[in-house]
């Protein structure tokens, strides 16, 4: 095929994608370039998704008059001096010179902008190559608006998330802004409505803006050389790494898994098996000891010496975590449902009887002529969650005698917007309160009354969560919370759980894909003990019987 040199338009059209894919990107370049301008009040206003306006509005230093022309200019800035050594010595957010002019290139950008000291303001208009430079009266800073994105470009418009979804993305990406630079100012709006305001705090503040004061009294404060920030208490983790949140010299990074494994590794046997805590590091390194280029968002950043910094990250949670007494309370154990009185719908669980119990944990159970190992905690999980499953609709919701009023991340509250009118179907209510609260009203009558610690809160942020059905979400983290744990198992327990688990419909994992039971046939263990003429044992299923033989 023939190489050849696109016209200007054209490259300029599959360019302007290098930085501005999506709103986010506008958002996340306008608010770098605040920051970098040293303003210590940021306010970000998106509607319509970010498809309709953005507009970012900082009090930084501004743009003198005399070089307000060159902003949307392409590769025009000045935050990296015009030589090649400069890339190597990044100390800004932004340095490409290709955020105002992405965003002209795919909307209509308007800027007004006025250093402190200079009179009067300039006003700068730009739609594709066509600039038009103005003065104008406006208070110190920066205001940045851009409209109709893509609407030049119908088909990546057409390829655009729906507008709640972005909005959540951008939610998202204003509160790892605010947990990484607490003492500034900030306010997030969408569509008029206040979305995470958050005035100037340490990071244990920022984490209260973000997920509530439940979380930020739950947090110990990090501060090291090169390592700031706050780490949460044992008790309080995740079954994802999603809260865990780094920033490299200032800017928030998808974190290498090494740095991930460090923090966890930090907290040694004190953190649980497959879960991950909350933390905000803020990581300092020289310059030139990392490379934010290597990323069109500049969301991931190569360190020179990350082993180094995984081992300062390390070293810090585990310091923090020393400082503190770490005692969490267990929930009680709920009793193993009674099996469903119609039967099993897969049919081919057989009939178990308890040999014993191994460890207070697993029990050994014969059927079918195999040994069967019993994960009790998986088993007891899997039961409560098909009891759960069966009696969510059975009884009308439960009415709270006093609505509780909760602490919503922004997040939640956008996935909130989207997801109400589900959750009020099965049982639970929850009405936006506005500055991040939502008022919890009603709750499904077979989980009001669980003995799980914090339950009105862990119900919401279940069903606010990340996950694709949040219905199963919140059975699934309720039916394991007061599962029995390694250590309260008895032969009595151990009936209860074998019984129960034989009505399951699944009974072959629990909700979160584990398996509740091993089979061990005699067949198998006659081999390993290398019995010589060992009878034919016949597997549990096999409908023919072979003759049976003496063993040697």
């Amino acid at each position: 095929m023939t190489i050849q040199v696109l016209p200007p338009h054209v490259a300029r059209l599959i360019a302007a994608g290098e930085v501005v894919s999506r709103p986010l990107d506008v958002v996340r370049e306008l608010v770098d370039n605040a920051l970098d301008a040293g303003a210590s009040r940021i306010e970000i206003e998106v509607e319509g998704g970010g498809l309709a306006l953005i507009r970012v509005r900082d009090n930084g230093g501004g743009i003198p008059a005399d070089s307000v022309a060159l902003a949307p200019a392409r590769h025009a800035t000045s935050k990296l001096a015009p030589e090649a050594g400069a890339v190597e010595r990044v100390t800004t957010l932004g340095f490409r010179g290709e955020a105002l002019w992405a965003a002209a290139q795919a909307g209509d950008l308007h800027l007004v902008t006025r250093p402190a000291a200079q009179v009067g303001a300039a006003e700068v208009t730009a739609s594709g190559d066509d600039v038009t430079v103005r003065r104008t009266s406006a208070p110190a800073g920066t205001t940045v608006t851009v409209r109709q994105l893509f609407a030049r470009l119908p088909a990546r418009l057409r390829t655009q998330a729906p507008a709640a979804a972005e909005v959540r993305d951008v939610t998202a990406l204003v509160g790892r802004y605010v947990l990484h630079h607490p003492g500034l100012h900030w306010r997030l709006t969408v569509d008029g409505e206040a979305r995470l305001t958050h005035a100037p705090a340490d990071h244990r503040g920022a984490v209260a803006s973000v997920y509530g004061p439940l979380s930020a009294n739950r947090v110990l404060m990090v501060g090291t050389d090169g390592v700031r920030g706050v780490v949460s208490r044992p008790e309080l983790t995740r079954a994802r790494r999603d809260r865990m949140h780094f920033s490299v010299n200032g800017r928030p990074v998808l974190a290498p898994p090494e740095l991930e494994r460090a923090v966890i590794d930090g907290f040694a046997e004190l953190l649980p098996s497959g879960v991950a805590p909350l933390c905000v590091l803020d990581l300092t390194v020289p310059p030139e000891d990392h490379n934010p280029n290597v990323h069109p968002a500049k969301q991931v950043v190569a360190l020179a010496d990350l082993p180094g910094v995984a081992a300062r990250v390390r070293a810090a949670v585990t310091g923090a975590l020393a400082a503190h007494p770490l005692v969490r309370a267990a929930p009680a154990p709920l009793a193993p449902p009674e099996p469903s009185a119609t039967p099993a719908a897969s049919g081919n669980f057989p009939r178990l009887t308890l040999l014993g119990v191994y460890q207070e944990l697993y029990l050994l159970a014969q059927g079918e002529g195999d040994l069967w190992v019993v994960d009790a905690h998986a088993a007891h999980e899997r039961s409560l969650y098909e009891h759960f499953t069966r009696a969510l609709g059975a009884q009308p919701p439960v009415e709270l005698p006093e609505p509780e009023l909760l602490h919503l991340t922004p997040e939640q509250v956008a996935r909130l917007h989207e997801r109400g009118a589900e959750l009020r179907g099965w049982g639970l209510t929850l009405e936006d309160f506005g500055a991040g609260l939502v008022r919890l009203r009603t709750l499904p009558a077979v989980l009001a009354a669980l003995p799980v610690p914090r339950l009105h809160e862990q119900i919401v942020e279940a069903a606010l969560g990340d996950g694709p059905d949040p219905r199963r979400e919140v059975l699934a983290r309720l039916a394991c919370a007061p599962a029995l744990k390694a250590g309260m198992l008895d032969a009595g327990r151990g009936e209860a759980v074998l019984s129960a688990l034989s009505g399951c419909e699944q009974p072959w994992s629990c909700p979160h894909g584990r398996p509740t039971v091993l089979r061990l046939p005699e067949r198998d263990l006659a081999h390993a003990f290398g019995r010589r003429g060992v009878r034919d044992v016949a597997r549990g299923r096999d409908a023919a019987q072979s003759p049976k033989t003496s063993g040697g």
